[in-house]
C-alpha cells in the first residue's frame, strides 16, 4: 500500500493527482513566457522576430517540465 494513501486514504491512482499538480507549474510559466513576449513586443515592434525565437524556447522549456511531470508517476510507479 502506498504511503499516501495509507495516510489520507486516497484511492485510485494517486500518479492522476500528482500530474495534475505538476501541471499547474508548467502552465503559469508558458503564460508568463506569452505574457513577457506580449509586452516586449508591445514595447519595441521591431524586436518581435527575435522575441519570437525566445518565446518558443521558454514555451518549449516549460512545457518539457509538464511532460516530465506526465512520465514521473509511471517510472516510479508501482
Amino acid at each position: 500500500m502506498d504511503v499516501l494513501a495509507a495516510t489520507t486514504g486516497v484511492t485510485g491512482s494517486v500518479g492522476s493527482i500528482g500530474y495534475g499538480l505538476a501541471a499547474i507549474g508548467p502552465g503559469i510559466g508558458v503564460g508568463i513566457v506569452w505574457a513577457a513576449y506580449i509586452q516586449a513586443t508591445a514595447r519595441q515592434p521591431e524586436s518581435a522576430g527575435l522575441t519570437r525565437t525566445y518565446a518558443f524556447l521558454g514555451f518549449a522549456l516549460s512545457e518539457a517540465l509538464a511532460l516530465i511531470g506526465f512520465v514521473v508517476p509511471f517510472v516510479f510507479g508501482t
